[in-house]
């Protein structure tokens, strides 16, 4: 199935790059940031960046956002505005995986036919499997996240979102990619069996 234009757009290379950049500084920024100037700069750092990430045609839910954050500043609350970007990002990330799923082929799968355009059936059933443990794994990381942005001290919350939660992804990662070799290897062996067979009988 086609991905729709402005999904395209939302996951351009520039958009998806700049947006992941600042993912990963985020938390080192507002830790540098907000004792210093307060949580007002970081808070409308971020709600440009994503007005910039909206499609052309969605860009009016920008003032959605800039009067939440405009709220959030007069009720003194932009520190948990701030705190909630990683919130967004892993529900956002959780939705493009579950809509792929919805919507197949799923992600996975899409970034898996680039290598291997005719992917097996068995291929496209792991696929399937391992963007649905993505899935659980952005709702997972990100009710942790709610919680540290509500609950946690701002040192703890730039702990788990700037450091562990980056490790429980690669985690997550070096973990799929040792099952991917062995599943790999077994249908490899299970192909190479019946033409060994006929071989055999011939």
């Amino acid at each position: 199935m086609t991905v729709p234009a402005s999904l395209q757009r939302v996951f351009s290379p520039p958009r998806t790059f700049v947006a992941t950049l600042l993912m990963l500084i985020w938390p080192l920024t507002v830790v540098s940031l907000t004792p210093s100037v307060g949580a007002w700069l970081p808070l409308t750092f971020v709600v440009a960046i994503l007005w910039w990430r909206l499609p052309p045609g969605r860009r009016y839910w920008g003032a959605g956002l800039a009067l939440g954050a405009a709220l959030l500043v007069t009720l003194g609350h932009a520190d948990s505005g701030v705190r909630a970007w990683p919130v967004i990002v892993n529900a956002g990330l959780c939705c493009v995986f579950a809509w792929s799923l919805r919507h197949p082929p799923s992600l996975i799968e899409r970034i898996a036919r680039r290598q291997d355009p005719e992917l097996s059936a068995s291929g496209v059933r792991y696929t399937r499997r391992v963007t649905q443990v993505w899935c659980v794994f952005f709702s997972i990381n990100g009710v942790v996240a709610l919680w540290t942005a509500v609950y946690a001290d701002l040192a703890s919350w730039a702990l788990y979102n700037g450091g562990i939660a980056y490790g429980l992804c690669a985690l997550l990662f070096a973990i799929e990619w040792c099952i991917r070799q062995r599943v790999r290897a077994r249908q490899g062996s299970d192909t190479q069996a019946p033409s060994e067979s006929r071989c055999h009988h011939d």
